[in-house]
């Protein structure tokens, strides 16, 4: 079984980030540590977390967003000025990342139980919060994307300690491979290998607890190669 450490627990609620074509943009995506010892999960957000716009953020399958850690000492060794808590994350944890979480993984945290539901997908809210443009294709390029988790059974959750994964499928593709398959381009990649990709997202396409939101791109992806190749 494998346990993971809270580095932190951060909420927030929506805020004017900054301007874009002449108009404010709300976001929560700036967030403060959580000093009590612990909080409410509901099925949607943790007390006192909020999204700004639900079109694309929030809902049942990003609940919570987490960020592993270590990842900030990659981001400053890239001359990125980022902290724990930075890029929105909700819970920072130690001991796990993008190639070792599974879509599907089931954790318990406190009384509660969730599910990672996906990767994140970068956007422009997150330039503006570090003020580097060059941040959602560097997120991109290095699969330093963090993931999300939807809530099985809501509770009273701490802010320190231990989460523990109770179930994990060897054979469901980890974030990392989701992510991968996410940004690829197959019509840019040598026909031999673009199919052993297709096949590939195929594959992530059937796993159950992948979101539908996310899988929608991959889909999309897989079924413009096929009509390209037909026949």
């Amino acid at each position: 079984m494998t346990t993971l450490e809270l580095a932190g627990v951060f909420v927030g609620r929506p805020a004017v980030l900054g301007q874009r074509r002449d108009r404010p943009v709300l976001s929560a995506i700036v967030k403060d540590r959580v000093a009590a010892p612990e909080l409410e999960l509901t099925r949607l957000n943790l007390d006192g977390d909020e999204q700004a716009d639900l079109r694309v953020h929030g809902g049942v399958d990003k609940a919570v967003y987490v960020y592993p850690a270590q990842h900030y000492a990659a981001w400053a060794a890239d001359g990125f000025d980022v902290e724990l808590g930075a890029f929105g994350e909700n819970l920072a944890v130690s001991g796990a990342d993008e190639t070792r979480v599974r879509i599907g993984d089931v954790w318990e945290w406190g009384a509660a139980r969730l599910q990672v539901s996906q990767p994140r997908q970068p956007c422009f809210k997150l330039a503006m919060r570090t003020r580097r443009k060059d941040v959602v294709p560097a997120m991109i390029d290095s699969g330093r994307c963090g993931w999300y988790l939807r809530v099985l059974r809501p509770g009273r959750v701490p802010t320190s300690g231990a989460v523990r994964v109770v179930e994990s499928d060897a054979q469901a593709p980890t974030v990392a491979e989701v992510h991968l398959i996410a940004f690829a381009n197959f019509a840019q990649l040598e026909p031999r290998i673009a199919e052993v990709g297709v096949q590939r997202a195929e594959k992530i396409l059937a796993t159950p607890a992948l979101s539908a939101s996310y899988s929608g791109g991959i889909r999309s992806s897989v079924e413009r190669w096929r009509m390209r190749n037909a026949g």
